[in-house]
């Protein structure tokens, strides 16, 4: 299932509104430049998950409310078949798979992500948000660095880390990625 980023952007907007929060608040909230947000809020810009992530703990809904416009319902179990996550493609070389958008008050979200190579031996862009992260490589080769630490993971490595760190990743050998992230 795919999401329309200038769809996602107006439920942004709708809910800052409804709350009676400025853009310059909700930048400021949100640790990013005012232009930034207000190029996010028009659907401009990609937006990172740990933004879309922040926007739905700050207004108290659920991250597929944003990102789909439908609150999840289910509640005792929720079963997503293969090919029927939601798409999440915020950044050129990550794509993200939310495999938990149907289950309601989640205490964590789970995400199929892909990194593509990086063309450049530039260092990754990081990000930080509350909580922690679990990731599970899957395939391929992951190098990950969490405040100035790098850490190369194979498949079927894992790491558990603070995400308050600023922590960010990218597929080494020249092959894509794939590995299961779960953020609190």
């Amino acid at each position: 299932m795919a999401v329309d980023l200038k769809q996602i952007a107006s439920r942004i907007r709708a809910l800052r509104e409804i709350a009676g929060v400025s853009v310059e608040t909700a930048a400021r909230e949100f640790g990013i430049p005012v232009e930034t947000y207000r190029q996010y809020e028009s659907g401009e810009t990609d937006m990172p998950v740990t933004f879309l992530t922040q926007v739905a703990d700050r207004f108290d809904v659920e991250l597929t409310a944003i990102l789909t416009g439908d609150e999840p319902r289910l509640h005792t179990y929720a079963p997503v078949r293969k090919g029927h996550g939601v798409a999440v493609q915020r950044r050129a070389a990550y794509d993200y798979i939310d495999l938990a958008y149907n289950f309601a008050d989640k205490d964590v979200d789970v995400f199929l992500v892909t990194v593509q190579p990086s063309d450049s031996p530039s260092p990754p862009s990081l990000n930080t948000h509350p909580g922690q992260e679990f990731e599970y490589v899957l395939e391929g080769t992951v190098k990950i660095t969490i405040d100035g630490h790098e850490v190369v993971l194979e498949e079927g490595d894992s790491i558990y880390f603070n995400a308050r760190l600023p922590h960010g990743m990218v597929a080494e050998g020249g092959k894509p990625a794939r590995f299961i992230a779960v953020v609190t």
